[in-house]
């Protein structure tokens, strides 16, 4: 068992990829959460080279299922007193009430838990390499 509160937190993908650090807050997570894992729509190999790149030690994720199942099921396996669900979307928030978990986009549970959004220029695009105009 992780951490002191009686909480499931299941991070939607995107949710993930939005933090500068996500291995620094699965194990900020893992110290008030019980089980801390990925959900997502993408399939089973997107979440788990996300997931080795950081480092990340999930208590759950998605496998083949998309994010209904998957958030119905992690209900049904961890009996926790809460389940929360940190998401992008207004869809994600309607998912997350529809499935009975409480919702916290991405943005409002960083300012909560001091975790830092990443920036826009990260290096995850395109245009992270020097434009080179010495090129033939």
């Amino acid at each position: 068992m992780n951490g002191g509160s009686d909480m499931t937190l299941a991070f939607e993908l995107e949710a993930l990829k939005e933090l500068a650090s996500p291995e620094a807050v699965f194990d900020d997570a893992r110290g008030w959460s019980q089980y801390v894992g990925v959900v997502s729509e993408k399939p089973t190999y997107v979440v788990t080279n996300f997931t080795r790149k950081n480092r990340i030690r999930q208590d759950f994720f998605s496998g083949p299922r998309g994010k209904a199942e998957s958030l119905e099921s992690v209900r049904r396996q961890f009996d926790t007193d809460r389940h929360v669900f940190v998401g992008t979307s207004e869809d994600d928030e309607t998912l997350a009430a529809d499935l009975e978990w409480e919702y916290l986009a991405v943005e409002d549970a960083a300012e909560a838990a001091d975790w830092e959004l990443a920036s826009e220029d990260d290096g995850e695009g395109d245009d992270a390499d020097p434009v080179r105009d010495d090129w033939p």
